[in-house]
Protein backbone atom coordinates (compact mmCIF):
# COMPACT_ATOMS: atom_id res chain seq x y z
CA UNK A 1 0.00 0.00 0.00
CA UNK A 2 2.98 2.21 0.67
CA UNK A 3 3.99 1.62 -2.82
CA UNK A 4 1.02 2.54 -4.50
CA UNK A 5 0.53 5.62 -2.10
CA UNK A 6 3.98 6.74 -3.50
CA UNK A 7 3.34 5.85 -6.68
CA UNK A 8 0.30 7.68 -6.77
CA UNK A 9 1.98 11.32 -5.17
CA UNK A 10 4.91 11.38 -8.01
CA UNK A 11 1.82 11.24 -10.56
CA UNK A 12 -0.65 13.57 -9.51
CA UNK A 13 -1.12 14.42 -13.00
CA UNK A 14 -2.02 11.05 -13.94
CA UNK A 15 -4.41 10.12 -10.90
CA UNK A 16 -6.39 13.64 -12.24
CA UNK A 17 -6.40 12.43 -15.73
CA UNK A 18 -8.00 8.81 -14.37
CA UNK A 19 -10.83 11.03 -12.54
CA UNK A 20 -11.54 13.42 -15.37
CA UNK A 21 -12.27 10.04 -17.48
CA UNK A 22 -14.51 8.65 -15.38
CA UNK A 23 -16.46 12.64 -14.87
CA UNK A 24 -16.46 12.41 -18.95
CA UNK A 25 -18.50 9.06 -19.06
CA UNK A 26 -21.10 10.04 -16.48
CA UNK A 27 -21.15 13.58 -18.23
CA UNK A 28 -21.83 11.48 -21.49
CA UNK A 29 -24.58 10.11 -20.54
CA UNK A 30 -26.06 12.44 -19.14
CA UNK A 31 -25.32 13.79 -22.54
CA UNK A 32 -26.85 10.83 -24.07
CA UNK A 33 -30.39 10.69 -21.99
CA UNK A 34 -31.11 14.48 -21.75
CA UNK A 35 -33.68 15.76 -23.48
CA UNK A 36 -32.49 18.84 -25.61
CA UNK A 37 -31.75 20.49 -29.15
CA UNK A 38 -29.22 19.15 -31.66
CA UNK A 39 -27.15 22.70 -30.96
CA UNK A 40 -27.41 23.39 -27.47
CA UNK A 41 -26.36 19.24 -27.31
CA UNK A 42 -23.12 20.01 -29.51
CA UNK A 43 -22.06 22.81 -27.01
CA UNK A 44 -23.14 20.55 -23.75
CA UNK A 45 -20.44 17.84 -25.54
CA UNK A 46 -17.65 20.95 -25.92
CA UNK A 47 -18.65 22.15 -22.38
CA UNK A 48 -17.99 18.94 -20.69
CA UNK A 49 -15.11 18.17 -22.91
CA UNK A 50 -13.55 21.35 -21.02
CA UNK A 51 -14.53 20.71 -17.39
CA UNK A 52 -12.90 17.19 -17.58
CA UNK A 53 -10.06 18.63 -19.08
CA UNK A 54 -9.59 20.96 -16.04
CA UNK A 55 -10.14 18.54 -14.02
CA UNK A 56 -7.15 16.88 -15.11
CA UNK A 57 -4.90 19.72 -15.16
CA UNK A 58 -6.23 21.60 -12.07
CA UNK A 59 -2.54 20.60 -10.14
CA UNK A 60 -0.76 22.37 -12.95
CA UNK A 61 -2.40 25.47 -13.36
CA UNK A 62 -4.82 25.89 -10.46
CA UNK A 63 -5.61 29.53 -11.40
CA UNK A 64 -5.85 29.25 -15.13
CA UNK A 65 -7.95 26.18 -14.79
CA UNK A 66 -10.06 28.19 -12.44
CA UNK A 67 -11.12 30.78 -14.79
CA UNK A 68 -11.40 28.33 -17.36
CA UNK A 69 -14.42 26.77 -15.31
CA UNK A 70 -15.71 30.26 -14.57
CA UNK A 71 -15.72 30.98 -18.69
CA UNK A 72 -17.60 27.85 -18.79
CA UNK A 73 -20.10 27.92 -16.00
CA UNK A 74 -20.99 31.51 -17.38
CA UNK A 75 -20.97 29.84 -21.55
CA UNK A 76 -23.82 27.08 -19.66
CA UNK A 77 -25.83 30.09 -18.79
CA UNK A 78 -25.75 31.70 -21.83
CA UNK A 79 -26.28 28.63 -24.00
CA UNK A 80 -29.16 27.12 -21.38
CA UNK A 81 -27.12 23.71 -20.75
CA UNK A 82 -28.51 22.55 -17.78
CA UNK A 83 -26.69 21.50 -15.01
CA UNK A 84 -24.66 18.39 -15.50
CA UNK A 85 -22.09 15.54 -13.86
CA UNK A 86 -19.68 17.26 -15.28
CA UNK A 87 -20.03 20.56 -12.89
CA UNK A 88 -18.41 18.49 -10.26
CA UNK A 89 -15.30 19.74 -11.91
CA UNK A 90 -16.07 23.17 -10.63
CA UNK A 91 -16.35 22.10 -6.75
CA UNK A 92 -12.79 19.98 -7.31
CA UNK A 93 -10.96 23.48 -9.36
CA UNK A 94 -12.27 25.32 -6.15
CA UNK A 95 -10.78 23.09 -3.98
CA UNK A 96 -7.68 23.27 -5.38
CA UNK A 97 -7.63 26.35 -6.07
CA UNK A 98 -7.93 27.12 -1.69
CA UNK A 99 -5.37 24.62 -1.13
CA UNK A 100 -2.42 25.60 -3.97
CA UNK A 101 -3.40 28.33 -5.73
CA UNK A 102 -2.91 32.07 -5.30
CA UNK A 103 -5.20 33.63 -2.77
CA UNK A 104 -6.78 35.69 -5.17
CA UNK A 105 -7.79 32.77 -7.23
CA UNK A 106 -8.80 31.25 -3.46
CA UNK A 107 -11.25 34.30 -3.03
CA UNK A 108 -12.25 34.41 -6.61
CA UNK A 109 -13.63 30.51 -6.30
CA UNK A 110 -15.06 31.07 -2.96
CA UNK A 111 -17.47 33.75 -4.28
CA UNK A 112 -18.03 32.00 -7.91
CA UNK A 113 -18.95 28.85 -5.86
CA UNK A 114 -21.31 30.66 -3.95
CA UNK A 115 -23.25 32.57 -6.41
CA UNK A 116 -22.84 29.65 -9.06
CA UNK A 117 -26.37 28.13 -7.53
CA UNK A 118 -28.35 31.50 -6.89
CA UNK A 119 -27.65 32.09 -10.66
CA UNK A 120 -28.64 28.70 -11.49
CA UNK A 121 -31.65 29.10 -9.59
CA UNK A 122 -32.52 32.21 -11.58
CA UNK A 123 -31.46 30.79 -14.98
CA UNK A 124 -33.67 27.58 -14.81
CA UNK A 125 -36.40 28.25 -12.32
CA UNK A 126 -37.86 25.61 -9.89
CA UNK A 127 -41.50 23.81 -10.74
CA UNK A 128 -44.05 26.36 -10.16
CA UNK A 129 -45.46 24.17 -7.23
CA UNK A 130 -42.45 24.78 -5.30
CA UNK A 131 -43.13 27.58 -2.73
CA UNK A 132 -40.34 30.33 -2.69
CA UNK A 133 -38.84 28.68 0.64
CA UNK A 134 -38.54 25.53 -0.43
CA UNK A 135 -36.66 27.50 -3.76
CA UNK A 136 -34.31 29.04 -1.11
CA UNK A 137 -33.64 26.19 0.82
CA UNK A 138 -32.84 23.89 -2.09
CA UNK A 139 -30.49 27.25 -3.42
CA UNK A 140 -29.19 26.85 0.13
CA UNK A 141 -28.43 23.35 0.32
CA UNK A 142 -26.68 23.59 -3.17
CA UNK A 143 -24.46 26.37 -2.01
CA UNK A 144 -23.34 24.26 0.87
CA UNK A 145 -21.03 22.20 -1.36
CA UNK A 146 -18.90 24.95 -2.76
CA UNK A 147 -18.18 26.68 0.75
CA UNK A 148 -17.46 23.24 2.02
CA UNK A 149 -15.34 22.52 -1.10
CA UNK A 150 -13.21 25.81 -0.50
CA UNK A 151 -13.28 25.22 3.59
CA UNK A 152 -11.20 21.83 3.17
CA UNK A 153 -8.87 23.55 -0.02
CA UNK A 154 -8.18 26.38 2.53
CA UNK A 155 -7.84 24.26 5.75
CA UNK A 156 -5.41 21.99 4.13
CA UNK A 157 -3.33 25.40 2.85
CA UNK A 158 -3.41 26.53 6.50
CA UNK A 159 -2.01 22.99 7.60
CA UNK A 160 0.32 22.82 5.34
CA UNK A 161 1.66 26.36 5.99
CA UNK A 162 1.59 25.53 10.03
CA UNK A 163 3.82 22.80 9.12
CA UNK A 164 6.39 24.03 6.98
CA UNK A 165 6.80 27.04 10.11
CA UNK A 166 7.67 24.35 12.11
CA UNK A 167 10.06 22.69 9.72
CA UNK A 168 11.48 25.85 9.16
CA UNK A 169 11.46 26.51 13.22
CA UNK A 170 12.97 23.48 13.55
CA UNK A 171 15.65 24.20 11.20
CA UNK A 172 16.65 27.35 12.15
CA UNK A 173 16.67 25.66 16.09
CA UNK A 174 19.26 22.90 14.46
CA UNK A 175 21.25 25.88 13.25
CA UNK A 176 21.60 27.59 16.19
CA UNK A 177 22.24 24.70 18.35
CA UNK A 178 25.02 23.85 15.65
CA UNK A 179 26.65 27.61 16.46
CA UNK A 180 25.97 27.50 20.18
CA UNK A 181 28.10 24.04 19.45
CA UNK A 182 30.39 25.57 17.98
CA UNK A 183 30.87 28.83 20.28
CA UNK A 184 31.55 26.07 22.77
CA UNK A 185 34.07 24.02 21.63
CA UNK A 186 35.82 27.70 20.55
CA UNK A 187 35.52 28.32 24.16
CA UNK A 188 36.63 25.46 25.20
CA UNK A 189 39.91 25.18 23.15
CA UNK A 190 40.25 28.54 24.17
CA UNK A 191 40.39 27.79 27.96
CA UNK A 192 42.24 24.59 27.24
CA UNK A 193 45.27 26.66 25.20
CA UNK A 194 45.17 28.78 28.39
CA UNK A 195 45.92 26.49 30.84
CA UNK A 196 48.55 25.05 28.17
CA UNK A 197 50.14 28.42 28.15
CA UNK A 198 50.16 28.77 31.55
CA UNK A 199 51.50 25.57 32.70
CA UNK A 200 54.49 25.18 29.65
CA UNK A 201 55.07 28.91 30.23
CA UNK A 202 55.48 28.72 34.11
CA UNK A 203 57.35 25.71 34.37
CA UNK A 204 59.77 25.61 31.93
CA UNK A 205 60.87 28.88 32.60
CA UNK A 206 61.74 27.33 35.75
CA UNK A 207 63.29 24.14 34.07
CA UNK A 208 65.28 26.53 31.83
CA UNK A 209 66.29 28.93 34.62
CA UNK A 210 67.42 25.54 36.78
CA UNK A 211 69.46 24.31 33.85
CA UNK A 212 71.54 27.34 33.09
CA UNK A 213 72.34 27.56 36.84
CA UNK A 214 73.14 23.99 36.56
CA UNK A 215 75.66 24.21 33.57
CA UNK A 216 77.10 27.51 35.69
CA UNK A 217 77.57 25.41 38.98
CA UNK A 218 78.62 22.30 37.68
CA UNK A 219 81.63 22.05 38.00
CA UNK A 220 82.60 24.67 41.21
CA UNK A 221 79.51 23.02 43.29
CA UNK A 222 78.23 19.81 42.27
CA UNK A 223 75.63 19.62 44.98
CA UNK A 224 74.05 23.38 43.79
CA UNK A 225 73.99 21.53 40.18
CA UNK A 226 72.85 18.26 41.71
CA UNK A 227 69.45 20.45 43.62
CA UNK A 228 69.01 22.69 40.53
CA UNK A 229 68.55 18.76 38.38
CA UNK A 230 65.86 17.89 41.19
CA UNK A 231 64.14 20.92 40.59
CA UNK A 232 63.68 20.48 36.95
CA UNK A 233 63.00 16.63 37.49
CA UNK A 234 59.88 17.83 40.01
CA UNK A 235 58.99 20.73 37.61
CA UNK A 236 58.78 18.41 34.91
CA UNK A 237 56.98 15.67 36.19
CA UNK A 238 54.43 19.04 37.61
CA UNK A 239 53.89 20.03 34.32
CA UNK A 240 53.43 16.12 32.71
CA UNK A 241 50.72 15.99 35.44
CA UNK A 242 49.07 19.30 34.55
CA UNK A 243 49.27 18.46 30.88
CA UNK A 244 48.11 14.84 31.30
CA UNK A 245 44.70 16.44 33.17
CA UNK A 246 44.30 19.04 30.26
CA UNK A 247 44.34 16.74 27.25
CA UNK A 248 42.92 14.17 29.12
CA UNK A 249 39.86 16.11 28.96
CA UNK A 250 39.90 15.71 25.03
CA UNK A 251 39.78 12.47 25.37
CA UNK A 252 36.54 9.69 24.66
CA UNK A 253 35.86 6.87 26.24
CA UNK A 254 38.36 7.43 29.12
CA UNK A 255 36.49 8.15 32.29
CA UNK A 256 38.26 8.39 35.70
CA UNK A 257 39.54 4.61 35.77
CA UNK A 258 43.06 5.62 35.28
CA UNK A 259 42.77 7.85 38.33
CA UNK A 260 45.28 9.94 36.12
CA UNK A 261 43.25 13.34 36.79
CA UNK A 262 44.56 16.15 38.98
CA UNK A 263 42.64 18.43 40.58
CA UNK A 264 42.62 21.87 39.41
CA UNK A 265 45.03 23.98 40.77
CA UNK A 266 43.59 26.96 43.60
CA UNK A 267 44.66 29.33 46.24
CA UNK A 268 45.69 26.81 48.47
CA UNK A 269 48.68 26.00 46.06
CA UNK A 270 49.70 29.50 45.80
CA UNK A 271 52.59 28.73 48.75
CA UNK A 272 53.87 25.58 47.01
CA UNK A 273 54.19 27.51 44.13
CA UNK A 274 55.93 30.42 45.81
CA UNK A 275 58.54 28.27 46.46
CA UNK A 276 59.00 26.72 43.38
CA UNK A 277 59.89 30.49 42.00
CA UNK A 278 61.82 31.05 45.42
CA UNK A 279 63.64 27.56 44.22
CA UNK A 280 64.23 28.60 40.98
CA UNK A 281 65.98 31.69 42.30
CA UNK A 282 63.28 34.81 42.19
CA UNK A 283 62.89 36.39 45.69
CA UNK A 284 59.34 36.40 46.34
CA UNK A 285 57.66 38.21 49.18
CA UNK A 286 54.20 36.51 49.90
CA UNK A 287 51.21 37.43 52.63
CA UNK A 288 47.94 36.99 52.92
CA UNK A 289 45.32 39.78 54.25
CA UNK A 290 42.19 38.83 55.72
CA UNK A 291 40.32 35.71 56.42
CA UNK A 292 40.62 32.84 53.98
CA UNK A 293 37.20 31.41 53.00
CA UNK A 294 36.17 28.73 50.55
CA UNK A 295 35.95 30.15 46.96
CA UNK A 296 34.79 29.13 43.22
CA UNK A 297 36.72 26.50 41.97
CA UNK A 298 36.76 29.22 38.74
CA UNK A 299 38.02 31.83 40.87
CA UNK A 300 40.91 30.00 42.62
CA UNK A 301 41.87 28.76 39.00
CA UNK A 302 41.62 32.22 38.26
CA UNK A 303 43.75 33.86 40.85
CA UNK A 304 46.38 30.75 40.90
CA UNK A 305 47.30 31.46 36.98
CA UNK A 306 47.38 35.23 37.23
CA UNK A 307 49.93 34.81 39.78
CA UNK A 308 51.73 32.49 38.45
CA UNK A 309 51.41 34.04 34.76
CA UNK A 310 52.82 37.13 36.62
CA UNK A 311 55.63 35.46 38.15
CA UNK A 312 56.45 34.01 34.96
CA UNK A 313 56.90 37.13 33.14
CA UNK A 314 59.32 38.98 35.85
CA UNK A 315 61.61 36.27 35.39
CA UNK A 316 61.20 36.63 31.61
CA UNK A 317 61.36 40.51 31.75
CA UNK A 318 62.56 41.40 35.28
CA UNK A 319 66.18 41.45 34.63
CA UNK A 320 68.99 40.19 36.87
CA UNK A 321 68.48 40.77 40.52
CA UNK A 322 64.13 41.45 40.10
CA UNK A 323 62.63 40.73 43.17
CA UNK A 324 58.79 40.32 43.18
CA UNK A 325 55.66 40.76 45.97
CA UNK A 326 52.24 39.14 45.52
CA UNK A 327 49.30 39.81 47.87
CA UNK A 328 46.82 38.00 48.56
CA UNK A 329 43.87 40.29 50.50
CA UNK A 330 40.56 38.76 51.19
CA UNK A 331 37.30 41.67 50.95
CA UNK A 332 33.87 40.96 52.43
CA UNK A 333 33.15 40.24 48.68
CA UNK A 334 36.08 40.52 46.38
CA UNK A 335 39.53 38.75 45.87
CA UNK A 336 42.42 41.49 45.65
CA UNK A 337 45.50 40.20 43.90
CA UNK A 338 48.56 42.07 43.88
CA UNK A 339 51.58 41.43 42.24
CA UNK A 340 54.37 43.40 41.39
CA UNK A 341 58.11 43.35 40.89
CA UNK A 342 61.42 45.98 41.02
CA UNK A 343 62.82 44.82 37.70
CA UNK A 344 63.17 47.23 34.24
CA UNK A 345 59.37 45.45 33.65
CA UNK A 346 57.48 44.89 30.17
CA UNK A 347 57.12 47.95 28.16
CA UNK A 348 54.49 49.13 27.97
CA UNK A 349 54.03 49.39 24.21
CA UNK A 350 54.08 45.77 25.00
CA UNK A 351 50.89 46.10 27.32
CA UNK A 352 48.91 48.60 24.85
CA UNK A 353 49.58 46.15 21.87
CA UNK A 354 46.99 43.48 23.31
CA UNK A 355 49.35 41.98 25.56
CA UNK A 356 51.48 39.12 23.63
CA UNK A 357 55.19 39.31 25.07
CA UNK A 358 56.80 38.51 21.66
CA UNK A 359 56.38 34.86 22.05
CA UNK A 360 52.82 34.07 23.99
CA UNK A 361 49.76 35.55 25.08
CA UNK A 362 50.11 36.38 28.96
CA UNK A 363 47.78 39.61 29.41
CA UNK A 364 45.42 38.55 26.65
CA UNK A 365 44.73 35.59 28.78
CA UNK A 366 45.14 37.34 32.36
CA UNK A 367 41.80 39.11 31.14
CA UNK A 368 39.97 36.69 29.62
CA UNK A 369 40.21 34.60 32.95
CA UNK A 370 39.15 37.78 34.64
CA UNK A 371 36.66 38.42 32.61
CA UNK A 372 35.44 35.30 32.70
CA UNK A 373 34.80 35.68 36.69
CA UNK A 374 33.34 38.50 36.46
CA UNK A 375 36.25 40.68 37.65
CA UNK A 376 39.12 43.31 36.81
CA UNK A 377 42.30 43.47 35.56
CA UNK A 378 44.78 46.55 35.41
CA UNK A 379 48.62 45.57 34.38
CA UNK A 380 51.52 47.83 33.22
CA UNK A 381 54.44 49.12 34.53
CA UNK A 382 55.22 50.70 37.21
CA UNK A 383 56.13 54.10 37.64
CA UNK A 384 59.28 53.48 39.48
CA UNK A 385 60.17 50.51 37.41
CA UNK A 386 59.12 47.02 37.08
CA UNK A 387 55.63 45.80 36.68
CA UNK A 388 52.36 45.46 38.49
CA UNK A 389 49.45 43.31 37.81
CA UNK A 390 46.41 43.91 40.23
CA UNK A 391 43.15 42.08 39.93
CA UNK A 392 40.03 41.95 41.39
CA UNK A 393 38.12 38.79 41.54
CA UNK A 394 34.73 38.41 43.14
CA UNK A 395 34.36 35.96 45.45
CA UNK A 396 31.53 34.05 43.49
CA UNK A 397 31.96 34.50 39.87
CA UNK A 398 28.90 36.34 37.91
CA UNK A 399 26.55 33.89 35.48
Amino acid sequence: MQRLYDFLRRHPTGVDSFWAVMLAGLALLWVVEASMGREVRLVAVVLCAVLCAATALRRRAPEKMLLVVTAVGLLQLVADVEINPADFAMLVVIYTCAANGARWASWLGLVGGLCAPTLAALRWPPPEAQTQWQSVVSVAFMTIPFALAWVLGDSIRTRRAYYAQLEERAARLEREREAQAKVAVAGERARIARELHDVVAHNVSVMVVQADGAAYVLDAAPEQAKQALETISGTGRQALAEMRRLLGVLRTGEGSEGGEYVPQPGVEQLTDLIEQVRGAGLPVDFKVAGEPRPLDSGVELTAYRIVQEALTNTRKHGGEHVGATVRLSYADTELDLLIEDDGRGAGRELYEAGGADGLGHGLIGMRERVGMVGGRLDAGPRSGGGFRVSAVLPLKPSR
